[in-house]
């Protein structure tokens, strides 16, 4: 049974009723998790620059094309964090609380693990490397960091990382298909799929044609005598 959604939302301050656009709620947030958040995975799954031996170059900026993808991942998926905070605020508000409906469920859930990889990414640790601008290029005692020498921190940042991404856009698939039982849209309904076999193609062209890299080997580089490098070998991976 479908739950009554409301229709209008008092503002008593301003003693006046306004409609409530389910369909802009709807588009935010689709666009949000379909549109932001893929883009975001894809870009620092495959746009990552080849591994040389040495890595990036010292000093390199966030905005500079061997470095880009690092920041376009960064800033869509906190942009697509935001709205959606935004977005479930007001869902919450103009509802009058939490409905307990299978979408509220499964469009809070996304939000909440969505929001845990943002609060995950900050626990990382810290860079290090022998082309960071803290370190001396030099002294080898001075490039100590979490994920330079992919110390415990950084490896159980790194196992919950990716797959806390896929479990927050499987629920978010679950929110868009309820919240099409309970409000449809045959826009999103029609685009939903489509983005699944778009970017379905755009994985296994970029996968076909070797795009994607270890972001460890992209970042430092693939010389063997790197912490990172000799753990690989020593695990077999």
């Amino acid at each position: 049974m479908k739950p009554d959604i409301p229709t209008e939302f008092y503002v008593a301050f301003l003693d006046r009723t306004f409609q409530i656009h389910w369909n802009l709620h709807a588009a935010l947030m689709f666009t949000c998790w379909f549109v932001l958040v893929p883009f975001g995975v894809i870009s620092i799954r495959y746009f990552k620059t080849r591994p040389k031996p040495w890595g990036l170059p010292r000093g390199v900026g966030k905005f500079d094309p061997l470095f880009i993808w690092w920041g376009m991942h960064i800033w869509t998926l906190y942009t697509a964090i935001t709205l959606s905070l935004g977005g479930l605020a007001i869902a919450l508000i103009v509802s009058g609380g939490f409905s307990g409906s299978m979408h509220a469920w499964f469009g809070a859930l996304t939000v909440f693990f969505g929001t845990m990889q943002i609060v995950i990414a900050w626990q990382r640790g810290t860079h290090g490397g022998h082309n960071h601008l803290s370190t001396d290029p030099d002294d080898p005692s001075t490039w100590r960091g979490d994920h330079f020498d992919m110390t415990t921190r950084r490896r159980w940042f790194e196992a919950y990382h990716k797959p806390g991404g896929y479990f927050a856009l499987f629920l978010a698939t679950g929110a868009v298909t309820t919240g099409l039982m309970q409000f449809w849209m045959p826009l999103i309904a029609i685009l939903l799929p489509i983005m699944f076999v778009a970017i379905f193609a755009l994985v296994v062209v970029l996968e076909g044609t070797r795009q994607r890299h270890d972001t460890y080997e992209a970042v430092f580089g693939n010389h063997p005598d790197h912490p990172g490098n000799k753990n690989k070998l020593s695990t077999g991976e």
